[in-house]
């Protein structure tokens, strides 16, 4: 790796974590008056702010690129113009739309399964992974992976149903977070695609994204809600928690891709699986939310699982790109 540089990509991963973890206190702590929909199309609208200017970067250094590196030219004018073409137009709005929905789904969830049953909802996301990746791009599964992605399950039964396994009881909270895991990991999986034809870049797909899903979701709400409904977000406290969210969301994403830069994504996927501890902490500090041994335990599962899949993938793709 170019920029390997362990000590940096440890930093950014741990405060990536610590950022992550901090969502679901921040969704459940805000006040109720703020309801899923205009908390999602606000939030994207300032993480669009905030990926514009890192968007703008990349595309000068790839101009500059493009002029210091000729005989690459081909790939630079690319990864510049790709976007044009109509396979890549339908990619966006296909991601513009999901993230609309996916949000609003995830706030929804939050409110339900609470802090800690939310981050751990999160990281059944390994598993679809796996599957749609399998399904639609052809890769590899071992038998290892299988075995612990099962692990991993019952290590999330474990913990939502507190050792009682009644799956009728499934808090739909969790339901909602793990369709949502779901629903934007297969958006990945066709992202992918664009990114390793080299037609799309991170920080673009991520800009247009939260636009097309901010402009989609505040129109939605301008035709369903009454208009007087947007003075909430005048209110100090009420922008607060927009702001809030909106850099929370938005740093956590610029660390992970900082993180990237440093080390591969392996490692920086094992330091991510400790999440769901970190929310239970932030949850315990600042909603007084008690982590049960139930919790814990299908916590640990769950981690470990983590970090034996993420090796087994290692071992097959050590160059794996990032997620978005």
């Amino acid at each position: 790796m170019e920029n390997y540089n362990l000590k940096k990509g440890i930093i950014y991963s741990i405060i990536g974590v610590f950022l992550i973890g901090l969502q679901p206190i921040i969704a459940n702590s805000r006040p109720a008056v703020i309801d899923p929909i205009i908390f999602a199309a606000i939030t994207a609208l300032i993480e669009a702010l905030i990926f514009f200017p890192l968007y703008l970067f990349d595309r000068k250094k790839l101009h500059a690129n493009l002029r210091k590196f000729p005989e690459k030219s081909a790939k630079f004018n690319s990864l510049l113009h790709g976007w044009k073409k109509t396979r890549n137009v339908k990619l966006l709005i296909i991601i513009g739309l999901c993230f609309s929905i996916v949000p609003v789904l995830l706030y929804i969830g939050y409110d339900y399964a609470g802090p800690t049953l939310s981050a751990l909802s999160l990281k059944s996301e390994i598993i679809f992974a796996l599957l749609f990746g399998y399904l639609f791009l052809k890769e590899k599964i071992s038998k290892k992976q299988i075995i612990f992605s099962i692990i991993l399950f019952f290590g999330l039964i474990l913990a939502i149903t507190k050792g009682s396994f009644n799956l009728a009881e499934l808090n739909v909270g969790v339901i909602i977070l793990i369709i949502s895991a779901a629903l934007f990991t297969l958006v990945h999986t066709f992202t992918k695609t664009g990114i390793e034809r080299n037609e799309l870049f991170s920080t673009q797909i991520v800009f247009i994204r939260n636009l097309l899903s901010g402009i989609i979701l505040i129109s939605f709400y301008m035709i369903f809600f009454p208009t007087i409904n947007f003075l909430m977000v005048l209110d100090p406290i009420n922008f607060l928690f927009f702001v809030l969210m909106g850099f929370d969301y938005g740093f956590s994403l610029f660390v992970w891709y900082k993180t990237l830069t440093y080390i591969e994504i392996g490692k920086a996927g094992i330091i991510n699986s400790i999440t769901p501890l970190i929310s239970a902490f932030f949850a315990f500090i600042f909603l007084g939310v008690i982590l049960s041994l139930f919790h814990l335990a299908g916590i640990l599962i769950v981690i470990a699982s983590i970090i034996i899949i993420v090796q087994e993938s290692k071992k097959k793709s050590p160059d794996s790109e990032a997620h978005i």
